[in-house]
């Protein structure tokens, strides 16, 4: 995980929450954690990460992810043994 991976990761752990951080980012970051990505139907990704599960939709039209999507990526990372 290179600097840019831990900066992304800082800010979805920061309170308030963020609506400004690209989904394109955030899997970059779990790529770099080890998490298996898979296409589902329509917008879904599937995302394996230590075991643990999780399917979440990419944001469109916008690029950024809401506040919603981004609580339930720091549960997933929560789960998964990530901070």
């Amino acid at each position: 995980m290179n600097n840019r991976h831990q900066k992304i990761l800082d800010q979805i752990f920061q309170n308030p929450v963020r609506s400004d951080i690209e989904w394109a980012d955030i899997e970059r970051l779990l790529l770099a954690l080890g998490a298996e990505l898979t296409e589902g139907s329509g917008s879904r990704v599937r995302i394996v990460l230590n075991g643990v599960r999780a399917v979440f939709h990419r944001p469109h039209p916008r690029k950024e992810t809401d506040k919603g999507a981004l609580q339930s990526i720091r549960r997933f990372l929560q789960e998964a043994g990530v901070r």
